[in-house]
């Protein structure tokens, strides 16, 4: 797995599973929008605009939700301990194209805004989900050839029931994209510098989702997942 910094250099780690340490230079310069501000989170209902998709699906996006989100991802960069993996692909074992922490139920965030964050969500959606949000996965796209394949996150309940996953994005912006299981026409969404989304719903069984990679230039970007007890 190749970890980049902003200025090109590239470092691979050679023991997946082990905590990497981002190489110095790294962060990615603040944006002129992050200039001067505070970290904080802007309302969340004023900005949140819902788009129905087929099967009882949704997603909800709010642009530009963080504030001060480039001095959120120097300090994410840093200080959280990023893991390598491999999977299993067919007969060989490969790169996970991303490198990746998870904050178990109960485990403080390495960002005090990332628990703000988490309870405003479980506080706005209690009535659709039912539970407040847990856990935190993060992932670290370090560069375009870092990606995440089509999927639906099924492991555990998500596999058969209505669940919420809600992504907040810091760094350069990817989309995301989706697209009904099975096939059919994908939608875009941009998703950095501060943006949330919300995939509801039957959206995990019924939809899928990519970050697929890019040619073209990009920098670091982290995404922090917020999800219920029992979803993956």
């Amino acid at each position: 797995m190749t970890t980049a910094s902003s200025h090109g250099t590239a470092v691979r780690p050679t023991r997946p599973g082990r905590r990497v340490a981002p190489p110095e230079g790294a962060a990615i310069q603040p944006s002129l929008l992050d200039l001067g501000e505070e970290v904080g989170l802007r309302p969340l209902r004023a900005g949140l605009r819902r788009t129905v998709l087929t099967d009882g699906a949704w997603i909800d996006h709010r642009p530009g939700w963080l504030e001060g989100s480039a001095q959120v991802l120097d300090t994410l960069l840093t200080d959280v301990p990023w893991r390598a993996e491999l999977r299993q692909m067919y007969e060989r074992v490969v790169d996970v194209p991303r490198l990746v922490c998870l904050y178990a139920d109960g485990a403080p965030l390495p960002v005090p805004v990332l628990e703000a964050a988490r309870e405003e969500l479980s506080a706005h959606y209690a009535a659709e989900l039912g539970e407040p949000f847990r856990t935190a996965g993060l992932c670290l796209y370090r560069d375009g050839r870092d990606s995440v394949a089509w999927h639906g996150d099924t492991i555990g309940r998500g596999a058969k029931q209505d669940t919420m996953v809600a992504i907040l994005s810091v760094g350069d912006t990817r989309p995301l994209h989706l697209r009904p299981r099975g096939g059919g026409p994908s939608i875009r969404v941009p998703l950095g510098h501060g943006d949330l989304v919300v995939m509801g719903g039957s959206c995990q069984r019924t939809w899928e989702h990519a970050i697929p990679k890019t040619a073209r230039p990009v920098g670091p970007r982290v995404s922090i997942q917020f999800r219920p007890h029992g979803v993956a």
